[in-house]
């Protein structure tokens, strides 16, 4: 329903120039996939924005106008002030809800609009040169055909996941619950609450510890669909606005932001790429309109290691070298230790031994400093377990199979019994490289302990590791230890396949 009269935007039209709008929106796509975002931008949109009807662009697409035009203020783009347009109910004309969950899902909870899928652009940060014509215009953005991201439905707010009420934002109380688990033991709740201040923000720490905790014990997979109901609580918090001390305000900022990371993490641990891409971009935009350090450095992190499971290994090399840079200045060797480990993987992605080598190295050198008071509460996993089990996925990606089976044999024996998911997955890499190794009856034993911890553990990453083992190990099936494996591997991945629970 139209709040007021649309003001045509002429300061964007005139940066369209002489383009048509079809060709102008070629141009933001573009721009979009150079920062890693993903926008559906059409002439139809650009009318949209024209016409005043769209009086503030969501906040990927101010991110892309803002990489386009670089020195501007979205003022200077036409833009009404964010403050004064809050909420989609005070645009001229709302954006149509998705009708549907992620891959049919109907139990996975709808964001407020449509996520981003298709192929995807490095989450980089870009050096940009403006065009000589205008001093807002790259010289790259020039006109041309485009048809990569047509049918790819706009990307929602990512900083505004919000539950609009009669043009008042509601917080709503969010509680957080995993199948196959104690209800007793995962519960999280978010109050009821408009006014933002220490009850808010302990309420959205405590979900992130909740959901690190639940991971760590069942894995991803029948948590990931609960997760988002609190991150939605948490932005929209945000949202809300705060008149609480600055102290407590950057901690609401740092607190979704890991929020976002953590219901990323469960989406890419679960196999949805695309949703975690789109979680971690959230997370990392946070950072940056708080000027958070640590969080865009773990935001880089997570990043390169989804952007290495995806087979994107040049990205997964720049965000871990974009994340060292920003993690420079908070005192945490260990973190240092972890982002070099990440641009390690990425390098053994791109076959680059020397690189990845050299990566490894300084990893151990800076592991090897020790904790200080400034590593981060997030990377209690990372302890010399997980630098083994992350080297030996380098040497596996490389296809040293004996050096990484090596390495994955003192990961399980390093491992802390209590982190389960954990255990499972480093077992599952141990079996892979054993049966590329030639070491079939080893692989087979290790295979077993995998499924072991399957009746307790949910994480479809997991699964396809030790899928991918059990298909190296099926021309060895005549062998009495392979064969059994292969069987109960079998069984079990049936059952799980034809169980209401199974991801």
């Amino acid at each position: 329903m139209a709040s007021t009269a649309a003001v045509p935007n002429l300061a964007f039209r005139q940066l369209r120039g002489q383009r048509s709008a079809g060709e102008f929106a070629a141009v933001v796509r573009r721009a979009a996939r150079e920062i890693g975002e993903q926008v559906a931008c059409d002439a139809r949109y650009i009318g949209r924005v024209e016409s005043g009807e769209i009086r503030c662009p969501n906040y990927a697409y101010e991110r892309v106008f803002l990489h386009m035009f670089p020195g501007a203020s979205l003022a200077d783009l036409g833009f009404s002030a964010r403050e004064s347009v809050r909420g989609r109910g005070a645009r001229v004309v709302s954006e149509p809800p998705p009708v549907h969950g992620r891959r049919g899902d109907a139990a996975a909870p709808a964001p407020a609009a449509a996520s981003p899928s298709g192929p995807h652009a490095p989450l980089l940060p870009h050096d940009s040169h403006p065009h000589h014509d205008h001093p807002f215009l790259h010289r790259d953005h020039l006109p041309h055909r485009d048809t990569e991201t047509d049918d790819i439905p706009e990307e929602s707010d990512v900083l505004r996941r919000v539950f609009m009420t009669s043009g008042t934002t509601t917080v709503a109380a969010a509680s957080l619950g995993l199948g196959g688990a104690p209800a007793s033991a995962a519960q999280v709740s978010l109050p009821a609450q408009r006014r933002v201040g220490e009850a808010e923000v302990n309420a959205v720490e405590k979900a992130v510890r909740q959901i690190r905790l639940l991971d760590d014990r069942h894995g991803a997979d029948g948590l990931y669909r609960r997760a988002a109901q609190p991150l939605r609580a948490a932005y929209e918090l945000l949202d809300a606005g705060t008149t609480a001390r600055r102290a407590t305000s950057d901690r609401l900022y740092a607190g979704a932001g890991e929020l976002a990371i953590s219901v990323g993490w469960l989406a890419h641990d679960s196999g949805r790429f695309d949703d975690a891409r789109s979680h971690y971009a959230e997370a990392l935009a946070t950072a940056r309109l708080a000027g958070d350090a640590g969080l865009e450095a773990h935001a880089f992190c997570n990043t390169s290691f989804l952007a290495r499971d995806a087979g994107r290994p040049r990205e997964a090399v720049r965000a871990a070298e974009a994340g060292q840079r920003a993690a420079r200045t908070l005192g945490s060797p260990r973190l240092l230790a972890l982002l070099a480990l990440r641009e390690a993987g990425g390098r053994a992605g791109l076959g680059d031994r020397t690189g990845c080598d050299r990566a490894i190295g300084r990893a151990r050198a800076a592991f090897d400093r020790g904790t200080a008071a400034g590593d981060p509460e997030w990377m209690s996993f990372f302890r010399e377990a997980e630098l083994e089990l992350l080297e030996a996925q380098c040497w596996s990606a490389l296809g040293d199979w004996s050096r990484a089976a090596r390495h994955g044999l003192r990961a399980t024996a390093l491992q802390d019994a209590h982190f389960t998911r954990n255990l499972a997955l480093y077992r599952a890499q141990l079996t892979g490289d054993l049966a590329r190794a030639g070491r079939a009856d080893e692989a087979a034993a290790t295979g077993h302990q995998v499924l072991d911890l399957l009746t307790r553990v949910q994480s479809s990453r997991i699964r396809g590791m030790l899928a991918g083992a059990a298909r190296v190990l099926e021309p060895r099936a005549g062998a009495a230890p392979v064969g059994a494996f292969l069987t109960r591997h079998q069984e079990t991945f049936r059952g799980a396949e034809s169980s209401p629970s199974g991801a």
